[in-house]
């Protein structure tokens, strides 16, 4: 089947990687030439580290990354078999993505989205196909993790729920139905631990450092929230808290002024070297 992936950054080109390796033709699919091709270096770099681990050949690298075409328009979906978009998580742009893949895609193909935290519902409302679009939330990185939390909106059918289930597993992954809410399972309960661990930054309770070893060796987290935070892009926490807190309206959800004034500053995390810990070059 061929699939197409909106958006090249970190979520799509690990996607693309992903269904590259497990023999579909992908279309990767950016409005920035420049992320694409940042994008396909980010496969050929995961693809060469999984070589020098040997758990694949330089054959398998070479015939995942011939699977992968590039295009710069909506257009260049037209013809696959299942769209997903990872796109920055903004409410406007993905309605307007999934206006343009209603348009664009045949009738019956299946419209996922990556997001983390925006209501499918709402996204499936701005098409023509709401029993066929559903919410595919891969984990980061996506090469690496198994999670794929996939997201039932009001309308969708339960052949497209069946259907995006099968493909998960046939990916190598473990998918878990869950139904539509604000953050759905994973940032619900991951979000509010941030942006706890953010207050204590903030209020002088600890380091960055020292809250994220309390986590590590007292809670057996394999990364203390802070430097997950980091991985993430503070930019997208901040944003799905706010997903939170209004869609849920309750203050526990309100974003951290710290991580407010970080990411007004620029300070998003490891996409541009700093964030709560420092990672040189971007």
């Amino acid at each position: 089947m061929e699939v197409a992936v909106i958006g090249a950054g970190t979520m799509g080109n690990g996607i693309a990687q992903v269904f590259a390796m497990h023999g579909h033709q992908v279309r990767m699919i950016d409005v920035s030439a420049d992320a694409l091709e940042a994008g396909l270096g980010a496969v050929k770099g995961s693809l060469a580290r999984l070589v020098k681990k040997s758990a694949i050949t330089s054959a398998d690298a070479d015939a995942a990354l011939a699977r992968i075409a590039v295009g710069t328009t909506i257009d260049d979906a037209k013809s696959v078999g299942l769209a997903i978009e990872a796109a920055t998580e903004n409410p406007a742009l993905k309605f307007q993505i999934f206006q343009q893949l209603d348009a664009a895609c045949a009738p019956g193909v299946i419209l996922a989205t990556n997001t983390s935290s925006i209501s499918i519902t709402e996204i499936a409302s701005r098409t023509r196909r709401p029993t066929a679009v559903i919410g595919m939330h891969f984990m980061n990185p996506v090469p690496v993790m198994a999670l794929v939390e996939v997201i039932r909106g009001q309308a969708t059918s339960q052949a497209t729920t069946q259907a995006v289930m099968d493909l998960a597993r046939s990916l190598g992954k473990t998918p878990v139905e869950v139904n539509d809410y604000p953050g759905f399972v994973s940032n619900r309960v991951l979000m509010p631990m941030i942006n706890e661990a953010i207050f204590c930054v903030m209020e002088g309770v600890a380091t960055a450092e020292s809250v994220d070893t309390v986590m590590k060796l007292g809670m057996a987290h394999p990364m203390g929230p802070l430097m997950l935070a980091d991985l993430i892009g503070l930019d997208t926490c901040l944003a799905i808290l706010e997903v939170l807190h209004r869609g849920l309206g309750d203050d526990k959800y309100r974003p951290c002024p710290l991580l407010r004034r970080m990411v007004a500053a620029g300070q998003l995390g490891r996409k541009t070297g700093q964030g709560f810990y420092p990672y040189g070059e971007r």
